[in-house]
């Protein structure tokens, strides 16, 4: 998969409102009740992601996960970081202020 453009990112970052660019990648952190919910949310993100064969980096501070995504081999950003972000979105509990 290429690495997408500058503009493409953009208008990528337009429909993924959670998501901030950082360098070559995009993050996003996720509060969540509780370390135990943490652990959970990653677990089932995991799944995903090896469904997906597109393996985020993950953060876990107690109740908060924050992941970053990026195509390595691409050395940046493609639609498969996209893809996993909506994801991860829909995965996401319905209140995650960070």
């Amino acid at each position: 998969m290429s690495r997408m453009t500058e503009s493409d990112v953009h208008s990528a970052l337009s429909r993924a409102p959670n998501w901030s660019e950082s360098g070559d990648s995009i993050q996003r952190t996720i509060r969540l009740p509780d370390f135990k919910a943490s652990i959970a949310f990653v677990n089932a993100i995991a799944v995903q992601a090896e469904r997906m064969n597109h393996h985020p980096d993950i953060l876990i501070r107690y109740n908060k996960v924050t992941l970053t995504l990026s195509t390595h081999d691409a050395g940046g950003l493609t639609q498969k970081d996209f893809d996993l972000a909506a994801t991860i979105d829909r995965m996401a509990p319905s209140e995650t202020p960070a």
